[in-house]
């Protein structure tokens, strides 16, 4: 049941987030938290973000965002980006310590 709810919360704070000018890497990665976990180091069985190759997460963002890798959820989140703030995510995530 609150995985629902944290969803939806995920597509309202992202869009809001995205919208706001230039941010931070971590700023952006904030609204990845709901469902990667905090610094993308996801405990719910998401994908772990954190320490993954900033090549392998812009690729992954970048199929999502062009629908070659199906989701119910990321091609929406995706498709909100710019190509630049991919990369700023994947550099960041990248950086995190794994746990």
């Amino acid at each position: 049941m609150a995985r629902p709810l944290l969803l939806t919360l995920a597509l309202l704070v992202a869009p809001a987030v995205l919208g706001q000018g230039r941010h931070s890497a971590r700023d952006l990665a904030a609204a990845c938290a709901s469902c990667h976990g905090t610094d993308g180091a996801s405990v719910q069985g998401m994908p772990y973000l954190a320490g993954q190759s900033r090549a392998y997460i812009v690729e992954r963002m970048l199929e999502f965002k062009s629908g070659k890798r199906p989701s119910t959820v990321m091609q929406q989140i995706a498709r909100g980006y710019t190509d630049e703030q991919i990369e700023a995510l994947a550099a960041y995530f990248s950086a995190q310590k794994t746990r």
